[in-house]
């Protein structure tokens, strides 16, 4: 198949991901799916992929072998997530016959074809969608600090879609982002980094052909809804701002997303239909023996959380990667190194 889509979850957004898979399918049956995922299954599930709506799958092992396990303690599950993007990018664009790569994060689902976004391939390499792509007026203080400081903070571009095509720049541009990812994937503001996502505030100044989404239809989420006004057309299509809703990003679903959606949507009841039906499917699609956010790399071999700080001074130490090759591994292993060291105080 000439288009293949991915996307990047742990089990605890298995149910996101099916959403997202299933609504792609619907539109785009001739697609390939992809799961890629970076976690392990909890005891009394068993993901089998004809069951499920994705052609094929990828794993955090598949792309990175034997130093999977070193490497991913290293990060917490976002980063983790969101570090695999680029080398499950490249993977896609070495597969035979593959002409283009479209990657959507699990908590979005598509509502129009994506068909307009395969022809700007047609003849430029990458397509980024901006998270805003019309500024805030300047007497709304709130706006301005949620959706426009919040770019200059986590990167202008919203990584939670890009869109690649198989030729010389963008390969180039994926090996790249894998490099980058490969060792800063991390949520570090202060250094200026945001995982996956500010380092793509620099592809239009490395890379040609790079394509600037500005359809408002493309990647609606509560950090351009005070610009985005929902409507139902004479025959029954959703539009946002006169133009056909190709894909929502249901980002933080629960409290903070209804919080952040009632704050921006208003009065606009299409909006909070679009986030009801989303909620049912959502709950059809949950698997009951997936426990509530699971990780399999979350935790040490005996059940203990591996805290953030220690994962923070495992990778930035090459001697403690390299003595504690298995370091999840609770016996003689890192936790109870670090416990000798009197850095439990630290967690």
């Amino acid at each position: 198949m000439k288009i293949h889509a991915y996307t990047s979850f742990s089990y605890s957004y298995l149910n996101r991901a099916r959403v997202w898979a299933k609504s792609l399918k619907e539109i785009h049956p001739d697609w390939v799916i992809w799961a890629l995922i970076t976690d392990k299954e909890p005891e009394g599930f068993v993901f089998n992929l004809m069951e499920e709506p994705f052609d094929r799958l990828m794993t955090a092992e598949d792309l990175f072998g034997d130093a999977a396990e070193r490497w991913l303690f290293g990060m917490d599950v976002i980063e983790a997530c969101t570090a695999v993007k680029g080398r499950g990018l490249i993977k896609l664009l070495e597969t035979p016959g593959v002409e283009k790569v479209f990657y959507f994060d699990p908590d979005t689902a598509l509502f129009n074809s994506m068909d307009p976004v395969c022809k700007i391939l047609d003849n430029h390499s990458i397509v980024l969608t901006p998270h805003q792509i019309d500024p805030e007026e300047s007497q709304n203080r709130m706006a301005i600090l949620d959706n426009e400081v919040a770019s200059l903070q986590y990167g202008v571009f919203n990584l939670g879609f890009v869109a690649v095509a198989n030729d010389s720049e963008g390969g180039r541009f994926a090996k790249w982002w894998a490099d980058r990812l490969n060792d800063y994937c991390h949520d570090r503001l202060d250094i200026g980094v945001f995982v996956d996502q500010k380092w793509c505030n620099l592809v239009p100044c490395f890379f040609d052909k790079v394509f600037i989404l500005r359809d408002p239809g493309y990647n609606v989420a509560s950090w351009n809804l005070s610009q985005r006004v929902f409507s139902f057309d004479s025959n029954g299509v959703l539009n946002v701002n006169n133009t056909p809703l190709r894909f929502y990003h249901f980002t933080k679903l629960g409290p903070i997303g209804d919080v952040m959606t009632s704050r921006y949507a208003k009065d606009n009841v299409e909006v909070y239909e679009v986030w009801s039906a989303y909620k049912r499917w959502i709950d059809r699609n949950t698997s009951l023996n997936i426990p509530s956010k699971y990780w399999y790399y979350g935790v040490f071999t005996n059940g203990v959380p591996i805290k953030k700080k220690l994962r923070e001074i495992y990778r930035a130490r090459k001697d403690l990667q390299d003595y504690f090759t298995n370091p999840r591994e609770s016996h003689d292993g890192l936790l109870n190194w670090a416990n000798s060291e009197g850095f439990e105080g630290l967690f």
